[in-house]
């Protein structure tokens, strides 16, 4: 018997999806652990035990981890000391001229992680076309003496021009690898780009990450194999499986591990859904207790990004295009000065977390308005864990309705749970509508322990016909380690415009860029697919289009035109520009077909429920014995251990024969 194994560190809840070659599919929820290693083995062994297998009979164990983005939120990294060309000490201060909060008077830029003392400047200089001052190894063998007396615990090593002539650069990291006895990351591997602020910042964070990457990897790797589970696989921001050597030699690419994941799990899980009714793609949803995350998957491909920052700091590495907003289940609701209903940021945590827990909290969140609403019932064990303490959702909530001007207590919850919908309903629309998607021609994935509640709502206030919720939505994070591609990515800026563009030059940067992700690949049979950057002349901008080998020009800059117009809504004539060239080494991964088993003893009772500002009698069902094929009608409830979906009037959800719930308008075909 073959068994797999994904695991996703969450900051509340490590989750664990097993499935056997059987499609026997078992999960797994346990606390997260300062050491997240000691979670992650804990929570194989209870899904193991729950199996009643070996953890040594595991053949495959995937992970998602936190741990660099804890290190960047937290700012616990390495203590990183950056090197740079002489005069460039403070670039990553000076930034770029950017004014996320142009109005907001209180705004401030975030600490980088490098303060000024601990910025090194070297006598060299490289251009676009070559060395015009060497750099001096005694210098920098004086340099190494300085950085080994300030104790620092990691290097990064940020020369100009390095993306395009690295020599002085690679001198510069040999002698400090030789000298120190510490980490060492140089831009022209971290990312070979230009843009200085982008790629320093970058080369930092991989600076600043890798220590803790690298422990942890290592004892995680340790723990395993004192149990017999073989090494981990680490899911990485792009979306891809890796190595623990790669994800250890290239930290940077873990910042958003977990999201990844999810986003992954979702399209596995819906696939067969897409496939049958036709959908052209999917909006991801996950809720969880602190915020929400939603993401777009076209062609059965996820979107991914290379523009995107972490507490204000510029990652310029491909990941995963996911737009997250301080809204969960947790989120505390407050009034603001202007007597305005608000929701989040702050979160109530786990603890003491939402009053409905019973631990002390006293803030109303989006928990308590779906308690005080009837989506979540007396009876229902959040989690699997804690009972519901509805007398505490309903104090807290009437403090609220005091303060918000509001008649009751419900009248609070409504407000709350429209409130939290109306962030997410924003949310997605930045994700299609305001990027050229039709959302009404998309199926919306709903996971995540509150994404089931809000979805079918959601989907109403934007159109979206079709609501997909997996069997396994509690934890299909872990679930989509098991379906993630093997992926490397690489790339380069090659500037030239098109209509200078020489193809074998083009031809052989590409298949270096290919031949190096390959050489990282663990499957015997890979596949390479190219893109290229390309903008107009004069825009400080790109879209990322795919080429193929050999290089046609025209090809390219059609493709071009065609994005640019579906993405901004015009074209232009003007001449076109190839900025990166980019090749991803890519092996596919599969996991087998879950069983759905279930009794057809589903009703548990009746409760009162709000659901469109209407009170109704909903039917409360366990999910899990809903039989495939079976319809059923809203007002209804739909119960599991980590989650509940929430069927409103006039929607019928469909149990298909993977398990998974289809939730349309009564006026569509429901089969």
């Amino acid at each position: 018997m073959t068994v797999r194994v994904g695991v996703d560190v969450g900051g509340t809840f490590t989750d664990v999806a097993l499935v056997t070659d059987s499609g026997v599919l078992e999960t797994a929820k346990v606390p997260s652990t300062a050491d997240q290693s000691e979670g992650v083995i804990a929570g194989i062994g209870k899904a193991c035990a729950a199996a009643g297998i070996d953890p040594a009979e595991i053949a495959e164990f995937s992970h998602a981890m936190t741990v660099s983005t804890n290190a960047l939120l937290e700012r616990t990294g390495a203590r990183t000391a950056l090197v740079t060309t002489e005069g460039f000490r403070d670039v990553l201060e000076i930034g770029r001229q950017t004014r996320p909060s142009l109005y907001d008077l209180h705004d401030r830029k975030p600490e980088p992680l490098v303060p000024r003392s601990r910025r090194y400047e070297l006598p060299e200089r490289a251009t676009p076309d070559g060395i015009e001052r060497p750099v001096d190894p005694e210098a920098v063998r004086e340099l190494a003496a300085t950085l080994r007396e300030t104790g620092v615990e990691s290097v990064a090593v940020a020369l100009l021009h390095a993306y395009v002539t690295p020599d002085n650069e690679r001198t510069v990291a040999r002698i400090l690898r030789a000298e120190l006895d510490v980490p060492v990351s140089a831009s022209h591997a971290v990312l070979p780009e230009f843009r200085e602020f982008e790629r320093t910042a970058t080369t930092v964070v991989d600076a600043y990450v890798t220590p803790a990457i690298d422990a942890y990897v290592g004892r995680l790797t340790d723990r395993a194999a004192a149990e017999g589970i073989p090494e981990p696989r680490v899911m990485q921001s792009n979306g891809g499986i890796a190595s623990a050597e790669s994800v250890r030699n290239h930290a940077v690419g873990t910042t958003l591990s977990g999201p990844a994941a999810g986003v992954i799990g979702a399209d596995r899980a819906a696939r067969a859904v897409r496939a049958a009714d036709d959908l052209p793609g999917l909006v991801t949803f996950d809720m969880g207790g602190t915020s929400s995350d939603v993401s777009l998957v076209r062609d059965g491909d996820a979107e991914r990004t290379t523009d995107t920052s972490i507490d204000g700091i510029p990652i310029r590495t491909p990941m995963v295009d996911v737009n997250t907003i301080g809204s969960g289940g947790g989120s505390v609701a407050w009034v603001d000065s202007g007597g305005a209903l608000r929701v989040g940021p702050r979160s109530a945590g786990a603890d003491p977390g939402p009053a409905c827990y019973g631990n002390g909290g006293d803030e109303p969140t989006v928990t308590d308005a779906n308690v005080l609403l009837g989506h979540v019932g007396e009876s229902t064990a959040l989690g699997g864990e804690l009972s519901v303490d509805v007398a505490a959702a309903e104090a807290a909530l009437e403090e609220l309705a005091a303060e918000a001007g509001l008649g009751s207590a419900r009248a609070a919850a409504r407000g709350v749970y429209r409130v939290a919908n109306a962030k997410m309903t924003r949310a997605i629309r930045e994700i299609t509508v305001e990027r050229g998607f039709d959302p009404r021609a998309f199926g919306l994935v709903a996971f995540g322990g509150a994404g089931p509640m809000h979805a079918v709502s959601v989907a109403d206030d934007l159109d979206i016909g079709t609501v997909i919720v997996p069997v396994a939505s509690g934890v299909l994070s872990a679930y989509g380690l098991l379906d993630a591609d093997e992926r490397y990515d690489r790339v380069r800026t090659h500037l030239t415009r098109l209509d200078d563009a020489d193809p074998d030059r083009i031809e052989a940067v590409a298949t270096d860029l290919a031949d190096d992700a390959l050489a990282e690949a663990t499957a015997t049979d890979p596949t390479v697919d190219f893109e290229a950057d390309l903008r107009y002349a004069g825009q400080s901008f790109e879209l990322t289009v795919p080429i193929d080998l050999p290089f046609d020009s025209g090809a390219v800059r059609e493709r071009f035109h065609a994005e640019h117009e579906r993405t901004h809504g015009y074209r232009m004539d003007a001449a076109v520009e190839l900025v990166n060239l980019r090749a991803t080494a890519r092996a596919a991964r599969s996991v087998v077909a879950t069983r759905y088993d279930a009794d057809g003893d589903s009703l548990v009772g009746r409760r009162t429920v709000d659901v469109g500002g209407e009170t109704r009698e909903a039917a409360v069902h366990d999910r899990l014995s809903i039989p495939a094929g079976t319809a059923v009608s809203g007002p209804a409830i739909l119960e599991q251990a980590e989650s509940t979906t929430v069927i409103p009037p006039a929607w019928t959800a469909t149990v298909r024969d993977s398990g998974a719930l289809v939730v349309r308008p009564d006026d569509t075909d429901t089969t």
